[in-house]
């Protein structure tokens, strides 16, 4: 600083306006905000934090030192005795300031007859403005600062965390003597607000795959909250002042390891971005492993090792301040009324159930590994949480140096517990889930870049086995419920070893269920319970990969899926671990366009365990011919009505459909003259439309491209009437269906036309089967996910005059997996190869 202020000087002495004096010191601002990256290989963590937050404090002051020069001239007093003080607040208050946080700070002044402060704190906020220093201000009387902190939480908070900049002295102790009185002030809802907040704050940002380390799980908001904690509580001014009262060093030393690198990973955000940014995101991965120094090896990408670093970093800082706020804030949480409820409630010897979760005290001596595991199979059944004082507990279990049959004896009844997550889940919150299960050890904290799944593989497989205890779909409700006790135990290894085999370089599913056989074989689970379990990991998503891109009316198909599902036993299990696995991608995914297929499949494939012919589409069109004649609906028509369903020439029709929803397909047709459509919104998008008249096929989709189609059937029903069933996977405000209604109008006129961008398919990523079924032939394309590909497809089938019979559209991790049956009218088979070079960008010449 001492170069800008030999400038300034210079300036002050030539009567220079203020304008000059910001464009000189915005010009230094700028040359030292272009050295941050140098800085930043010297000085990563929180020694980068105090360089820079002091850095801008010298701004600062330079500012305020030229304004008190340019009021007072030569007759300019202290700085103390201005009753005016620069404090920071928030994170700059903290000194954690990172390079595009807010720069909080707080004007204090006493007003006093004999100074003029307002010009000198107007001109002070302008004149930093206008030198490019964003700052976030607020400015405060004394006398107001009591009352200020008690309008607002967040700004008591703030005052909590304030830092003396520059100013007067004396003014900043009587603004201390305020804040200890602040601090004693109604702690209890200070606290009891403060922990409400961070409940919230907690639940928007969970662990994900691209975490928020600002706000999120295990982030710098939660070492904030403990800090708040006790700064209200024990009027401590840096959280290791505690450090053997509230924990250990060598607790705290692994806590800070931790919080030193979220602070490395934020700063190497803000770098890499050149903008605020609080999550990281799969786009900046890549540069901000390379700035904190991860270099690719064979086994593993420098991505991977990042995120390893810092899902383990999130899960140390979330364990250390869950159990520090916890051990803080039970002063104001405890009734001593509540003594007698505590004795009902006791189980055992310090431990203590209440509302279906297990509580011990912070006391507790720990046990040796098979005694407490004996500990937990005696616990009750109806257990749904384990208190953060009981994880702690199990974290300190003596472990022995080698596991005897007893433990193994151990491990294996509490895997055969029914209501089996809430154990696991304390397990893995402890750390002694790959002691107990060593092939769980390559999976934890082991990032997912697939794009599909939302959290590390170790939380997914713990997901999957939550999602098998609390179904929520009622089909698969049901078939769980009659599940027998070993079958549900069955359901349960699979739930949680399904991806055990990720990140060994090899198909998981085939490297998971070897090493399920041999952690099997290690625990003395028996052959038959061993060959189930390992075959339903082995084909673990098979089920939801054939009902979203093959087509499941198919016999071919069919049997192709009853050969690696061999039994009706499995395929329930199947379906239900199915269901538990797309749940804990996302509780919403499971939706009704996916559920109803995999039920269809599901349906289907329990047929044909029973009698193979019934696959055959003539065999089950004519037993759903006889379920409609059956049906007290199609015997109230008249014998012309019923004649004209009889001979709806759409055998899929009759596959897919109930038979009141095919006898409601067939007469609304026949009341049709020209088209009739009907738009549904409950859910998903539905677009059912019955014509007569052509439809432009292409231009309705090309219209309709910004939305996602899941699923697309078209239907021949009898005198050149068709059945249209769109489906898409996203809801519509109600005031856009009007929108889409003039478009599907609009969609009758041949006459119309679009113009579709050519997306990219390669040859080999089409494939085209002639002899799919005696009636239908089969395209499918496996290609990037691009905005407007089915609209294309359609517009170049329209061009042959091609029908498409139906379609699937199916998008995952980036990529689109559609599948096309078409009618066989002598358009397609005998054109393919010119369709193919239409559709692709390469041609076949």
């Amino acid at each position: 600083m001492t170069e800008l202020n030999i400038k300034i000087e210079e300036l002050i002495e030539n009567k220079a306006e203020d304008f000059k004096i910001a464009k000189v010191i915005k010009s230094e601002i700028q040359e030292y905000l272009g050295s941050l990256d140098t800085l930043f290989d010297q000085s990563r963590g929180k020694d980068f934090f105090v360089k820079h937050t002091y850095k801008i404090d010298g701004f600062i002051k330079v500012i305020y030192k030229y304004l008190l020069r340019k009021h007072f001239g030569s007759y300019m007093p202290m700085s103390t005795s201005i009753p005016i003080t620069i404090i920071a607040l928030g994170s700059y208050g903290r000194e954690q300031l990172c390079i595009y946080s807010d720069i909080d700070i707080m004007l204090l002044y006493d007003p006093t007859s004999g100074y003029n402060l307002t010009p000198i704190m107007e001109e002070f906020m302008t004149l930093s403005w206008d030198s490019g220093l964003k700052l976030g201000s607020r400015a405060h009387d004394i006398k107001q600062i009591h009352n200020a902190a008690l309008e607002d939480v967040t700004i008591k908070t703030s005052f909590l965390e304030s830092r003396m900049i520059y100013g007067s002295k004396h003014l900043w102790f009587k603004y201390q003597s305020v804040l200890n009185k602040l601090r004693d002030f109604e702690q209890k809802a200070f606290v009891l607000e403060k922990l409400e907040e961070h409940t919230q704050r907690l639940k928007k940002y969970p662990l994900v795959m691209q975490p928020n380390i600002k706000d999120g799980y295990g982030g710098m908001r939660e070492s904030n909250m403990l800090f708040w904690m006790v700064n209200i509580t024990f009027g401590v001014h840096n959280t290791k002042e505690l450090s053997g009262v509230l924990f250990s060093d060598d607790e705290y030393k692994k806590y800070r390891i931790a919080l030193e690198f979220i602070f490395q990973v934020r700063n190497a955000l803000h770098l890499s971005a050149k903008k605020k940014l609080d999550s990281v995101t799969f786009d900046i991965l890549p540069d901000i492993s390379t700035k904190l120094g991860f270099v690719d090896t064979i086994r593993f990408t420098k991505e991977r090792q990042c995120m390893e670093k810092l899902f383990k970093s999130l899960h140390t800082i979330h364990g250390f301040t869950k159990l520090m706020i916890k051990k803080v804030t039970r002063r104001y949480l405890f009734d001593p009324k509540n003594y007698s409820v505590i004795y009902q409630r006791r189980i055992a010897p310090n431990l203590y159930l209440c509302n279906n979760t297990l509580y011990t005290s912070m006391h507790t001596k720990p046990k040796k590994l098979n005694h407490f595991l004996k500990e937990l199979l005696e616990l009750p059944n109806y257990i749904q949480y384990f208190d953060i004082s009981y994880v702690t507990y199990a974290y300190k279990t003596i472990m022995p140096s080698k596991v005897n049959n007893t433990t193994k004896v151990l491990i294996k009844n509490l895997l055969q517990k029914e209501n089996l997550f809430p154990f696991i889940d304390l397990l893995f919150k402890s750390g002694l889930l790959v002691e107990i299960i060593p092939i769980f050890k390559t999976i934890i904290n082991q990032p997912q870049f697939d794009g599909y799944h939302k959290h590390p593989v170790d939380i997914h497989s713990i997901k999957t086995l939550y999602h098998i205890q609390n179904i929520q779909d009622e089909f698969v409700k049901k078939m769980y419920e009659k599940q027998t006790y070993t079958q549900k135990y069955m359901i349960n290894l699979v739930a949680l070893f399904h991806d055990v085999g990720k990140g060994r370089g090899k198909d998981h599913h085939i490297v998971g269920q070897h090493l399920f056989r041999r952690f099997a074989k290690f625990l003395g689970i028996n052959d038959v319970e061993t060959n189930k379990v390992a075959t339903l990991i082995r084909y673990h998503n098979m089920m939801t990969k054939i009902a979203t891109t093959e087509d499941i009316y198919s016999q071919k198909t069919i049997l192709a899926f009853t050969g690696l599902i061999p039994s009706k036993e499995l395929l329930e299990m199947l379906f239900i671990i199915t269901y538990a696995d797309i749940s804990s991608v996302d509780s919403k995914l499971y939706k009704s366009s996916t559920s109803a297929l995999l039920k269809e499949l599901y349906l289907h494939t329990i047929s044909a365990y029973d009698n193979v012919e019934l696959l055959s589409v003539s065999t089950r069109r004519a037993n759903k011919e006889n379920a409609i004649k059956n049906h007290k609906s199609f015997q109230a028509l008249k014998v012309s009505q019923q004649k004209k369903i009889l001979q709806i020439e759409s055998n899929q029709l009759f596959l897919k459909y109930k038979a009141l929803d095919i006898i409601k397909i067939a007469l609304k047709a026949m009341e049709v003259q020209n088209y009739y459509f009907h738009v549904s919104n409950k859910g998903q998008l539905q677009i059912r439309i019955t014509r007569e008249v052509p439809l432009n096929l292409g231009y309705l989709l090309g219209k309709l491209q910004f939305l996602n189609i899941s699923s697309m059937g078209i239907y021949k029903l009898f005198e050149e009437k068709k059945f249209f069933e769109i489906n898409f996977d996203e809801h519509l405000e109600d005031d856009d269906l009007s929108f889409v209604e003039q478009i599907i109008e609009d969609s009758f006129d041949m006459g119309k036309t679009i113009k579709l961008a050519k997306p990219t398919i390669k040859p080999e990523e089409i494939s085209v089967d002639c002899d799919h079924t005696e009636e239908l032939a089969r395209l499918s394309i496996n290609t990037k996910d691009q905005k407007g590909l089915f609209s294309f497809v359609a517009q170049i089938f329209d061009q042959f005059g091609i029908e498409i019979h139906s379609a699937k559209i199916q998008s995952n991790k980036g990529r689109v997996n559609d599948m096309l049956l078409i009618s066989k009218n002598g358009h397609f088979c005998k054109n393919k190869k010119k369709i193919i070079e239409q559709l692709s960008s390469v041609s076949h010449d």
